[in-house]
């Protein structure tokens, strides 16, 4: 970080935290105070301040700014972390036993599929981070699609992982979320991304989203279901956009 004098009021230090997260993507409290010659405490009351005001999610020792695309995947699964369990127990409760699911890569999937155990399933998916929460359970017919591993995702993506889940069919599936938006429906980040998630739509009889709200209002690039192709969103705040779609609003309980 470049020192500069230290802020004499509260907003100015607030203003030069949101500046160091929008150039490095997180914040750590000692660093800060440090830098800002205050206390550790004033800090951590200037982060709780700025989390509430939505501009960042605290983490142990610190803080990521909810703009999750400058993060790695470590960075991106602390954002909302409570809420992404929530999330996942809410979208698990939808699927029935003796089901299957295309079940996407991700922080808040992940937390979907850790809800989803003792029952039995099939489960389909990308990410070896889901199949890990399964490799042992007796219950559940285990599909892991290959292809060409992206680290950053912790996911397999391209044309061998698209061709094998033309293979299958399934009752759900569970494309992850980069944003969703009433206009532009579900998109995500990435081409070869995006074109993976189309296809798990493709192959299932209905469309699960998961999306907490840092995610809602928001447009990514690529295309990836607009809302006639999703039965059910499961978010954590309620959405009356989406009153005028067939789409079922699940919100999960806090």
């Amino acid at each position: 970080m470049i020192i500069t004098p230290p802020p004499r009021f509260t907003q100015e230090r607030h203003a030069r935290i949101v500046e160091w997260l929008n150039t490095h993507g997180r914040v750590e409290v000692l660093e800060l105070a440090r830098t800002l010659e205050v206390s550790e405490h004033t800090i951590r009351r200037d982060l709780d301040a700025l989390q509430a005001a939505g501009v960042l999610q605290r983490t142990h020792g610190g803080a990521v700014a909810i703009d999750t695309k400058r993060l790695d995947y470590g960075g991106r699964a602390a954002v909302l972390a409570d809420v992404k369990g929530h999330l996942g127990r809410a979208g698990a409760a939808l699927i029935e036993a003796g089901q299957s699911v295309v079940l996407d890569a991700g922080s808040t999937n992940l937390a979907m599929a850790r809800a989803l155990t003792v029952r039995p399933l099939t489960v389909i998916t990308n990410s070896l981070d889901v199949a890990a929460v399964f490799d042992r359970d007796p219950l559940v017919q285990l599909v892991v699609l290959g292809g060409v591993w992206q680290p950053d995702a912790r996911a397999f993506w391209g044309h061998a992982t698209v061709e094998m889940l033309a293979l299958h069919r399934a009752d759900w599936a569970v494309p992850g979320a980069c944003a969703v938006d009433e206009a532009a429906g579900v998109t995500a980040s990435e081409e070869p991304d995006a074109l993976l998630k189309r296809s798990m739509v493709k192959a299932a009889r209905r469309t699960m989203v998961l999306a907490d709200h840092s995610k809602v209002g928001g447009v990514a690039p690529y295309r990836v279901a607009d809302w006639d192709r999703v039965h059910a969103l499961v978010t954590d705040r309620p959405w009356p956009a989406l009153a005028a779609h067939d789409v079922e609003v699940v919100v999960a309980d806090a």
